[in-house]
C-alpha cells in the first residue's frame, strides 16, 4: 500500500466512524438518537484511534492537512508529498461521508430538520461569529498539533519523523492521540464542533452538497473557510512554539 492510499484509507475510516456517530445521535429513529455530546466526542476519539492505528505503518497517519503542513513546516516531512497527502485525505473524507449516508439511508427522509442532516457531515458554530469561530478552531488545532509533537518528542527524543505519532509504538501510539482528540472535543468542541481538520470538514461538506439527501439545508459555504483556514493557522502556531522552545 502506498502512503497516499494509506492516507485515503485512514481518513475514510476516521470519517466513517466520526460522522457515523453524529448520524447515530442526530438522525430520527436511530437507536442512538438524542444520546448527546459525550457519545459524539467518544465516538470521534475512537474514530481517530482506528484511523491512525490502521495506517500508521503505511503513511504515518496524518489524516489531516493541517498536520501534514505542520510537519512539513517543521522540516520532518517532505513538502513534495504534502499535495498528494492532502488530496488523499480529502478523497478519503468524501468517501467516508458517502458511506455514512449509505449506512443511514432510511433515516434521511425521516429527519425533517435539514440543519441536523448537514451537521452529520460538517461543522457549524453554536453562535455565528466568524472572528470568534476562527479563534476557536485555531486554539483547538494548536492543542492538537502541539500535543502530537509533544508526544512524539516524549517517545522518540531527538528523532521526530514524518509520522504523526511514534511509529515504534505501532497501533498503541494511536491511544494518546485519540485521548487528545477526546479532550479537545470535551473542552473546546462546544463553540464550533471542533473540526480541527480541513479534510474532515471540507470533504464531507462536498459530499453533502452532491448526495441526494431529501430536504437538506444549504451547505453553508460562507462558513466553510473557517474550518479550513483556522486549523492550518493553529498548526503553524504550534509548530512555531515547539521550535521556539527548543524541542526540535
Amino acid at each position: 500500500m502506498s502512503p497516499y492510499v494509506g492516507e485515503f484509507v485512514g481518513t475514510m475510516l476516521l470519517i466513517l466512524l466520526g460522522d457515523g456517530v453524529v448520524a447515530n445521535v442526530l438522525l430520527k429513529q436511530s437507536k442512538g438518537e438524542g444520546s448527546g455530546w459525550m457519545v459524539i466526542t467518544t465516538g470521534w476519539a475512537l474514530a481517530v484511534f482506528l484511523g491512525v492505528a490502521a495506517v500508521v505503518s503505511v503513511s504515518g497517519a496524518h489524516l489531516n492537512p493541517a498536520i501534514s503542513i505542520g510537519l512539513a513546516t517543521l522540516g520532518v516531512f517532505e513538502w513534495a508529498r504534502v499535495p498528494g497527502y492532502i488530496v488523499a485525505q480529502l478523497l478519503g473524507a468524501f468517501t467516508g461521508a458517502v458511506l455514512v449516508w449509505l449506512a443511514y439511508l432510511p433515516h434521511w427522509s425521516l429527519t425533517e430538520n435539514g440543519a441536523l442532516k448537514r451537521a452529520v457531515f460538517c461543522t457549524a458554530p453554536a453562535v455565528h461569529s466568524p472572528p470568534a469561530n476562527l479563534i476557536t478552531e485555531i486554539i483547538g488545532t494548536f492543542v492538537l498539533m502541539f500535543g502530537v509533537l509533544a508526544m512524539k518528542g516524549a517517545f522518540e527524543p531527538g528523532q521526530l519523523s514524518g509520522a504523526a505519532i511514534p511509529m515504534n509504538l505501532g497501533a498503541l501510539g494511536a491511544i494518546p492521540v485519540a485521548l487528545l482528540v477526546w479532550a479537545i472535543g470535551l473542552s473546546l468542541g462546544g463553540p464550533t464542533g471542533y473540526a480541527i481538520n480541513p479534510a474532515r470538514d471540507l470533504g464531507p461538506r462536498i459530499a453533502h452538497a452532491l448526495l441526494p439527501i431529501p430536504h437538506k439545508a444549504h451547505c453553508d459555504w460562507g462558513y466553510s473557510w473557517i474550518p479550513v483556514v483556522g486549523p492550518i493557522i493553529g498548526a503553524l502556531i504550534a509548530v512555531g512554539l515547539y521550535a521556539a522552545l527548543g524541542k526540535f
